[in-house]
């Protein structure tokens, strides 16, 4: 059996969850969608829960979406999309917009790499604190399609429609310091975990109703009819996901090739 794609340890009302899929950058398979999405539904659940600490395991935080993994599991990757109707979000949405939604300081700690869902996920999150050397992307265009584990949410509460689309329309990879200075990264240092556990130790010695309500405070100031926007990723996602322009880009990506791009044929 593979072994669990999540750990997830709580101590004086700190939990700390790691992605453990570090020999494959931790990227995302379904069953690591499962997992976070798991872990999310008992961390709401755990009564004394004071804040949240998000990190993986190895040498990255998360490179994103395991495009082959994928490819070999097609009814996965149309199940982390479909959504029920009374929800607001599916399950690839879920697993990053899910640390938003938690009622305590959620914070992201990233290193190497952090691509594309992955992104996405730590975006999810209150804080990110990153390694210097940690490299980050909006990926999906990679593959020829858009954003849509919430990012069109999380991104526009941090930076300019104009930034956030040059991001997304050209997947080109920031180093720590210019997505701290764009806005990505909330502290760059050499150890961010050990500066997310002091940080997390500060926080619980606050008033927890205090913390909540700032969240839920600068969040609602911050955002515009959330749920419309992620049943809006979603809808574009589906009438891109499968044609050919979108197979191209997967296919020049995963084998290097450069196939031309047919024209759009339908509006989306």
């Amino acid at each position: 059996m593979d072994k669990p794609r999540i750990r997830c340890e709580i101590r004086d009302g700190i939990a700390e969850v790691m992605l453990t899929r570090g020999d494959k950058l931790n990227a995302l398979d379904r069953a690591m969608f499962g997992a976070i999405d798991e872990t999310l539904n008992q961390l709401e659940r755990q009564k004394g829960l004071r804040a949240v600490i998000l990190h993986g395991e190895g040498r990255a935080f998360c490179a994103g979406l395991d495009v082959k993994s994928m490819l070999r599991q097609p009814v996965a990757a149309l199940e982390i999309l479909r959504r029920e109707a009374d929800e607001a979000t599916n399950l690839a949405q879920r697993v990053a917009y899910g640390w938003h939604q938690l009622p305590v300081p959620v914070i992201a700690v990233t290193q190497g790499v952090c691509f594309g869902g992955g992104l996405q996920i730590a975006l999810g999150a209150d804080f990110r604190f990153s390694t210097p050397d940690c490299r980050f992307s909006v990926m999906e265009i990679k593959w020829g399609i858009i954003p849509d584990m919430s990012g069109s949410v999380t991104l526009r509460n941090l930076m300019g429609v104009d930034v956030a689309m040059e991001l997304a329309m050209s997947g080109r990879e920031l180093d720590a310091q210019e997505a701290r200075a764009l806005g990505l990264v909330s502290r760059v240092c050499e150890d961010p975990l050990d500066a997310a556990r002091e940080f997390a130790r500060t926080l619980i010695t606050k008033s927890p109703d205090a913390l909540a309500g700032i969240k839920q405070l600068y969040h609602q100031a911050w955002a515009r009819s959330d749920e419309v926007m992620l049943k809006e990723e979603t809808r574009l996602q589906q009438q891109i996901l499968g044609r050919p322009n979108q197979w191209r880009a997967t296919l020049n990506s995963l084998f290097r090739w450069r196939l031309p791009f047919g024209p759009r044929r339908n509006a989306l």
